[in-house]
């Protein structure tokens, strides 16, 4: 079964629902499959749900790594700051 191509371009309001119909198939043929192997319905939509979450934050490590990067650097800046404050405290 062959995903069709896109026929709206990238930005436009009806992609995002163009994508779910085009996949909507191949998604529903794997569901199919997995019932079928022994699986419940609820282990499998959340199986589904869970690697498309853990994909999407692969695909978009580099943003999650700069976040982390920037979150730990304002809390070293914090604690420094609050060093700064107890010492001129303390005198």
């Amino acid at each position: 079964m062959t995903i069709e191509r896109p026929r709206k371009p990238t930005g436009h309001q009806d992609r995002q629902s163009e994508c779910q119909r085009a996949i909507e198939d191949r998604l529903l043929e794997l569901y199919g499959e997995a019932v079928a192997a022994g699986w419940d319905e609820d282990e499998v939509f959340a199986a589904i749900v869970a690697i498309a979450d853990t994909t999407q934050l692969a695909m978009h490590q580099d943003q999650l790594l700069s976040i982390e990067t920037e979150l730990l650097k304002a809390m070293k800046k914090r604690n420094g700051l609050k060093r700064l404050r107890q010492a001129h405290l303390s005198h």
